[in-house]
């Protein structure tokens, strides 16, 4: 096993990124690879991990979707009482990361992280399908349950309570903005010599900087 994984490499040689290509500040750039993320990526271009951290200093990584983006930030949408809930609240730095295997390209983003504004919650899960906005009042999430059959249970007494009417949106539901203080673009290139370019949020404004792979 450790042989077979020790061979297992691919050469990047899609494209490259150079400063002549990149703009001044990032964000124009990350919309730009991701527009072409949704044209030629085979799975979910808007997939990320997201990484926190608990009160004891440990680390959390997960799989989330982007659901909004523009000057002020990258928005997600989780139960404020889950586990990363509560790991923003009480610690609200988060970072993020991006990878489009088809692309050959990754970006990372570091930053603070605030609630998003509770109309701003309330116009995007309104936007959910139904399925989705009973299973934001059908899961407690991130606790312990008996089994399965729970929360089977739960979405169908919710079926039967919203049967005649449209949910309203669980208090305990709803949006995070991380606001970016630092963006690295990744783009794979031949031997291993990949495009690192970073960016960092100054008061100045946004510098830019190449990395060594």
């Amino acid at each position: 096993m450790k042989a077979e994984l020790a061979d297992l490499r691919r050469d990047y040689t899609r494209d490259g990124l150079l400063e002549s290509q990149a703009p001044a500040e990032p964000l124009s750039l990350f919309a730009t690879w991701f527009e072409q993320a949704v044209e030629i990526e085979s799975t979910e271009a808007n997939a990320m991990m997201l990484a926190t951290v608990d009160d004891a200093g440990q680390p959390h990584l997960r799989t989330l979707l982007l659901k909004g983006m523009d000057d002020r930030g990258f928005v997600f949408f989780t139960n404020y009482q889950s586990a990363k809930g509560q790991q923003l609240q009480g610690h609200p730095q988060a970072a993020m990361t991006f990878w489009w295997h088809d692309l050959e390209r990754q970006v990372r983003i570091e930053g603070t992280v605030e609630r998003i504004s509770d109309d701003e919650s309330d116009a995007y899960y309104q936007s959910r399908p139904l399925g989705s906005r009973l299973g934001a009042w059908a899961s407690p999430q991130s606790q312990v349950i008996a089994g399965r059959d729970v929360l089977e249970q739960n979405l169908e007494q919710l079926q039967q309570r919203y049967a005649d009417q449209a949910p309203e949106r669980p208090p305990h539901w709803g949006g995070f903005r991380l606001k970016p203080q630092l963006i690295e673009f990744w783009q794979g290139r031949p031997s291993r010599l990949h495009d690192r370019l970073s960016y960092r949020l100054l008061e100045s404004g946004w510098q830019r900087e190449r990395l060594a792979p």
